[in-house]
């Protein structure tokens, strides 16, 4: 396959646009070029992570402080990420590396609402995409890494998608003709086709759960963005009597983070500097997907 950017990436959503929320969305965007633009708009704030505060291990410029900013004007930030290849520990001590002060009530993590899912499920043995170090002690049924032995795919009664780091298509060969012989739950902590990083665009787990349920008698199931349960966990924290109109999803994606957040029924903006669309004009992919935030926030003319 060719190497992924975000005109490839665009093109693998909308491939997928079928499996994906329906939302409604605003005719046209509003330019703003920094997020207090809005503060006295909205009294939560739902951040993405990739795009918004960090690309890979390096803080976008700039995102602490505003983020400080916000809390002290009292608003209320909750983290809304397809963070399944860390554990809830982790993710804060990375958050905290990265010069966010961020608590757990503050992040909702697509890993643990899949680890909700699975705690109620019947399945023994799971299988896991996961780079080393990544299964914790959070998933609460009894998981191993799947590597390079074909028989671990094939005893296993289902398979949880973390982290693609460490994923091979040798790997992905051996996952493929496990489920071709006995079809098994997929479910998927991260839904993102790509991420973007400090040397470019990654290859995440959503990319190989679609690629499987196109060749297997398998249906993913999805637990990240731009799907409900994630939005629900993060909605489930905010005061019920704050409006939808007074909350905001913040991200660098339209397949995600906007979609996501319209279908969620809060207001969008999106990060056109950093993450999918750096260096892009995000005017064609929003006129030729149709999925149109509420603001665009960019410093560019």
């Amino acid at each position: 396959m060719e190497k992924p950017d975000v005109d490839w990436a665009v093109a693998q959503y909308e491939r997928v646009r079928d499996v994906l929320p329906s939302a409604h969305f605003a005719p046209t965007s509003e330019k703003i070029s920094h997020m207090l633009d809005v503060a006295e708009r909205f009294d939560v704030f739902l951040l993405d992570a990739f795009g918004v505060l960090n690309i890979g291990n390096r803080t976008i410029p700039g995102a602490p402080e505003w983020v400080r900013a916000l809390k002290a004007m009292g608003k209320r930030i909750i983290v809304v990420a397809n963070g399944a290849s860390l554990s809830p520990v982790r993710s804060l001590e990375k958050y905290a590396q990265l010069g966010f002060d961020f608590s757990s009530r503050d992040v909702v993590a697509s890993r643990s609402v899949l680890a909700r899912d699975l705690s109620g499920r019947d399945e023994a043995l799971w299988g896991a995409m996961v780079a080393a170090g990544g299964l914790g002690d959070d998933l609460p049924v009894e998981t191993i890494a799947l590597g390079d032995r074909q028989a671990d795919y094939d005893r296993v009664d289902g398979f949880v998608f973390l982290g693609s780091g460490e994923w091979t298509p040798a790997r992905q060969d051996m996952l493929r003709a496990s489920l071709l012989r006995r079809p098994r739950p997929l479910l998927v902590g991260n839904p993102d086709i790509v991420a973007p990083r400090e040397t470019g665009f990654t290859l995440e787990p959503g990319w190989y759960a679609h690629e499987l349920a196109r060749q297997c008698d398998v249906t993913p199931l999805f637990f990240g963005k731009p799907f409900a349960a994630i939005y629900d966990e993060a909605l489930a924290r905010i005061d019920p009597l704050v409006s939808r109109e007074r909350i905001v999803m913040v991200g660098d994606t339209l397949h995600t983070d906007v979609l996501g957040g319209r279908a969620a029924g809060v207001r969008t903006i999106l990060m056109a500097d950093y993450g999918l669309f750096a260096g892009r004009d995000v005017a064609p992919f929003i006129a030729a997907s149709g999925i149109v935030p509420d603001y665009i926030l960019s410093k560019r003319t």
